[in-house]
């Protein structure tokens, strides 16, 4: 009788100590797939945006696989995206070789888990110009850029796009 006990204790502390099946915040549980581009990954061991800058403090390039949302994508080509930060900023993702795009609209709001290498870099003027024009910024915004911008880049060898389904 007191191992009947002391095992449904230890079940139960078990069961306790797991944790919800799904975090809700990082979960794709409830989401659609779009469709995979590049090489082909899973979003098993995708960490947040927050989780990469801690790794990325300790490193100027770190390759990591990363879950976050997307916030633009190219509307020329599908040849980048952005991904939203915690901290509100954005980071550019581009896919590695420029062997793949991903699609040109639509994608906003939708989750994105990417595989590759993470940098941060000082991109110049010519080049963010070249990703407003890209973006369909108009010509006073793209005539704005004047200062090169540091910032995170990320080069994906492989992506995966999922929709939140309610």
């Amino acid at each position: 009788m007191m191992k009947k006990l002391l095992l449904f204790a230890l079940l139960g502390l078990f069961v306790a100590c797991s944790g919800p099946a799904n975090d809700s915040k990082n979960s794709l549980a409830n989401a659609k797939l779009i469709g995979n581009y590049g090489e082909t990954i899973d979003a098993k061991g995708a960490i947040s945006p927050r989780e990469m800058m801690s790794q990325l403090a300790k490193a100027d390039t770190i390759n990591v696989k990363v879950q976050a949302e997307i916030t633009a994508t190219c509307a020329m080509k599908g040849c980048w995206m952005n991904l939203k930060l915690e901290d509100g900023e954005e980071m550019r993702v581009t896919f590695k070789d420029y062997a793949f795009f991903v699609p040109k609209e639509g994608m906003e709001g939708n989750k994105a888990v990417i595989e590759g290498v993470v940098s941060r870099t000082m991109t110049d003027v010519a080049t963010l110009k070249h990703f407003a024009e890209d973006a369909g910024k108009p010509q006073i915004e793209i005539d704005a850029i004047t200062e090169p911008k540091k910032e995170y880049t990320f080069e994906a060898s492989g992506v995966i796009i999922y929709a939140e389904t309610e």
